[in-house]
């Protein structure tokens, strides 16, 4: 395990201390082939005719990198920079723009930027914290949320709250005390609806969400039972008492402050979200609650370790004039 840093010492390294820190993170337990997987059975080649960093595979003959096989393969970036934007992406909390990323990391244009901070996004949502919320008995909150600008003036387009509106829908499921998964949807209705909690949560759980229809036959299904509050009655919270005797707080809140975070993020760090890619800064914003346990550098090197395996060309990514 990488031993624990803060930004500036990140930013004093050298390329070679910045590749050696990127093997102990990928190959803590030795230098392993991504071709083949045979771990020990490397060697560096140290020519001069070979860049930087390269190893050849005594088993399959192939060569390779550190950054071989990962959201780093073939990039032209300095290492120390990559690691760079991992630590920044990962350390602020609302988000940081790809245009201030330029600026702090002295990147040659726009375009490298953008590629970039989506290519970390894209890591983060291989974060690990995979399987079904909820197991176990836990409280699931659901709610969601409409994400967009306002419309511009004279464009014959009202502005609307909530449903009906033309922006992007977003579903959060949230553990209480745990997890999150959010995701972009065509538009809310019930099939829908239904159709993501059951892939996403545990029915060994309890939901709670808001008095929206949508989520009353799903939440049938729930051995906990499904918990609502009034929101149309201004009602957010209350108590409950279980057949038990125990008392259950009934509230979606803890959804309702990762909303929170997200629009903070997209009103005062982006601005600006391209409809077809509002999923890549969700997966970002999730990543960054599921391990708001962690310390930033902790969340670096999860990111970091996230990007095994994964590869975003600039040519997969629909771009659009403003390239948000």
């Amino acid at each position: 395990m990488a031993r624990e840093k803060g930004i500036v010492e990140l930013a004093q390294m050298t390329e070679e201390q910045a590749r050696d820190m990127l093997e102990v993170i990928r190959w803590p337990e030795g230098v392993t082939c991504p071709h083949c997987g045979v771990v020990g059975e490397n060697v560096k080649l140290n020519g001069k005719s070979h860049r930087a960093g390269l190893y050849q595979c005594r088993a399959c003959r192939k060569q390779f990198t550190v950054t071989t096989g990962t959201i780093m393969h073939r990039s032209r970036l300095p290492l120390v920079k990559w690691i760079l934007a991992f630590h920044l992406m990962c350390s602020s909390k609302k988000g940081i723009s790809a245009l201030q990323l330029q600026r702090q990391l002295g990147l040659g244009s726009y375009q490298t930027a953008w590629h970039l901070c989506h290519r970390i996004r894209y890591a983060m949502a291989n974060d690990g914290s995979g399987g079904l919320l909820g197991a176990g008995g836990q409280i699931v909150e659901a709610d969601e949320t409409y994400v967009g600008g306002k419309p511009r003036k004279n464009s014959g387009v009202k502005g609307r709250c909530g449903r009906g509106t033309k922006k992007v829908p977003v579903v959060a499921l949230v553990e209480r005390g745990g997890r999150v998964r959010s995701s972009t949807m065509t538009t809310i209705d019930g099939p829908s609806i239904k159709e993501h909690i059951r892939e996403n949560v545990d029915r060994t759980g309890t939901l709670m969400t808001d008095e929206l229809n949508v989520y009353v036959s799903v939440g049938k299904e729930f051995e906990g039972g499904h918990h609502t509050t009034r929101h149309s009655l201004h009602k957010y919270s209350r108590h409950e008492e279980q057949a038990d005797g125990t008392d259950l707080h009934v509230h979606s809140n803890t959804a309702e402050s990762y909303f929170s975070l997200l629009k903070r993020g997209h009103v005062g760090a982006f601005h600006k979200w391209g409809k077809q890619h509002i999923h890549r800064y969700c997966s970002e914003f999730d990543f960054r609650w599921n391990h708001r346990k962690d310390t930033d550098f902790e969340r670096t090197v999860m990111a970091i370790k996230a990007g095994d395996g994964r590869r975003l060309t600039y040519d997969c990514l629909p771009t659009g004039s403003s390239f948000q």
